[in-house]
């Protein structure tokens, strides 16, 4: 690079970081937008950003390499990413990954010659219902086949040639009746202003909603914690970093029921007494930045955000987007912390917990998409009507994305106590072997049964529901999900970093006849040692999916079990469990 080139850039980074105040905390909004215009992050420009923040420029490339959307090489015009999850090669991924490297003359991991293409693997879209899918740059194609590829890759040749932009041709989500589409606009909020905010967390927790991500927490309770938690600010953050395979609620939300969401976060706003609040919007939906920006604006002009909201005085808030860039492990809640910090998205110890001690150290409730929606709906229908719908235990309705092996994939929306089979039925998936039910790290319930609840004190809040025929090898299944694990850990623990590439390994040799009974019982004791010393929930449900075939499906490992070979990868598996 040229000595006037290396100026252009570092004065275009010094403005960068002036207009976001040279707080260190916007680094990965810093790097994504010098990504933006040059490609990727060469070491002069992390070099450069690290001066003006006052950090070493190790751990600006320490950030930058955390990151599956963050580059530090050059990569193509065009970075073509593939889904590689359980769905995508139920549907012909591989094939359609054939037809990929054979149009462009590369594998992937490579760029073309004329630095064109890029070919990249990713863990999942959020397209499980129009599976296989792919990104281009930020363009979305779905329900590929191998024939659609050519001409795809003619539209970005031409696009080139024409300065146009590519078209997405994915199509809408299928979905049953959704009460948040009689959700009359605003109506929640302005019915929670007319509350104190004492009784506005009476009402959600009277509701008895409780959140609809991983842990099911009841709402009030958090916004309870974080009205008594002692600090100079307070946040709102929704957790849109929807990154389970299988799960694609959230994108669904956002594209259709978005104002519901600002909504239930200006709720929460008022009920905690917040005044800023943040979307951390996943790498893989930054085609929706645009439409939620639209959306905030609009409510800016209407008086639904900023300051006096609707009049009520001195309840201000603001709300701002942040792009996520690409880690699994970033919708555990203190790692989206502190990837907002600017920091590697590793998780934290806990306690303390984010609603006493959370962005930026002050108190910080954390809620999920579909939680803050339905706490909108909840403020215009009353405590009284949601907590009359589900269980006793689990009050209201919950959406659920449906794919896999079924007739009919998409969104669903059903009272909590629907039994599985019920969901079967529904989506045309009664001849299941299988379902997965909360994504991979959720828990696989087989045949038998069917007759459980989707429900908190029985299946638990997962929302993800992958659907296996009798016809599916799931020791193949085990393969693909300890792929995504190895691929996403973030390496900060010993157990899930090393531990799960000895459980792949183990699987691999399972399918290649070279796992003998006594490497498979190893396997299973390595298995539950990660479960038990792993430091987030990455590790702690990455080797469920063996112990639920070994449990259920025993036939299916026996079928592979190889009784004389006993290899090194024994040893290996001793050896990492006496590590941990």
């Amino acid at each position: 690079m040229l000595l006037t080139e290396q100026a252009k850039v570092q004065a275009y980074i010094s403005a960068l970081v002036g207009k976001h105040t040279n707080e260190r905390s916007a680094l990965l909004s810093i790097l994504l937008a010098i990504q933006t215009k040059y490609g990727y992050l060469s070491e002069f420009a992390m070099h450069c950003v690290g001066e003006l923040l006052g950090i070493p420029a190790s751990k600006v490339y320490s950030v930058a390499t955390f990151y599956r959307f963050l580059n530090t090489k050059p990569q193509g015009k065009f970075i073509i990413r593939l889904s590689r999850d359980i769905n995508a090669m139920m549907k012909g991924a591989k094939l359609v990954a054939q037809r990929l490297e054979e149009s462009l003359g590369i594998k992937f991991g490579e760029t073309t010659a004329d630095g064109m293409f890029s070919l990249q693997w990713i863990g999942c879209l959020g397209m499980d219902d129009q599976a296989p899918a792919m990104m281009i740059n930020e363009v979305v194609f779905s329900n590929l086949t191998p024939n659609k590829i050519q001409p795809i890759i003619q539209q970005c040749i031409e696009a080139t040639e024409t300065h146009r932009t590519i078209a997405s041709d994915f199509i809408p989500t299928v979905t049953n009746a959704l009460t948040y589409a009689h959700h009359h606009t605003n109506a929640g909020i302005k019915n929670a202003l007319a509350m104190t905010p004492k009784h506005v967390i009476e009402e959600i927790t009277n509701a008895g909603l409780c959140g609809r991500g991983g842990a099911g927490f009841p709402t009030g309770r958090k916004w309870q914690l974080a009205t008594d938690a002692h600090g100079d600010m307070k946040y709102v953050i929704c957790n849109a970093d929807e990154g389970e395979p299988g799960t694609f609620k959230d994108r669904v939300i956002l594209t259709k029921f978005a104002e519901l969401v600002f909504e239930g976060m200006t709720i929460a706003a008022y009920a905690i007494g917040a005044r800023h609040g943040i979307i951390y919007l996943r790498a893989e939906y930054a085609y929706l930045q645009p439409h939620l920006q639209q959306i905030l604006q609009n409510r800016y002009e209407s008086g639904l955000l900023g300051q006096n909201i609707l009049g009520k005085n001195n309840f201000n808030f603001d709300i701002r987007i942040q792009m996520g860039a690409g880690a699994y492990i970033c919708g555990e809640e203190t790692a989206l912390i502190e990837s907002l910090e600017g920091n590697r998205g590793e998780p934290r110890n806990r306690p303390p917990y984010p609603v006493e001690i959370g962005l930026h150290n002050q108190p910080t409730v954390l809620n999920n998409v579909e939680t803050l929606a339905t706490a909108s709906v909840i403020f215009e229908q009353g405590a009284t009507w949601f907590s009359g719908i589900g269980t006793q235990r689990s009050k209201g309705f919950k959406l659920f994305s449906v794919s896999g092996d079924c007739s009919r994939p998409g969104l669903y929306e059903l009272p909590w106590g629907a039994s599985v089979s019920e969901l079967l039925a529904l989506v045309g998936g009664e001849k299941a072997k299988a379902v997965q039910i909360g994504g991979y790290s959720g828990r696989l319930v087989p045949y038998t049964a069917f007759s459980r609840q989707l429900a908190y004190e029985d299946l638990g809040p997962g929302s993800s529901v992958i659907i296996y025929s009798f016809a599916r090898d799931l020791i193949e299944v085990a393969e693909n999900y300890l792929e995504f694990f190895v691929d996403e850990s973030c390496g900060q623990c010993t157990p899930c970093r090393d531990g799960n590439v000895v459980l792949l390994n183990g699987v691999r040799a399972l399918l290649n006849g070279q796992c003998s009974c006594r490497y498979w019982d190893e396997l299973l004791s390595l298995s539950k040692t990660i479960q038990l010393t792993s430091r987030c929930g990455l590790g702690q449900s990455s080797p469920k999916i063996l112990l639920a075939i070994n449990e259920y499906f025993r036939d299916e490992i026996e079928a592979h079990l190889s009784a004389e070979i006993v290899d090194d990868s024994v040893h290996i598996a001793k050896r990492v469990e006496r590590s941990t």
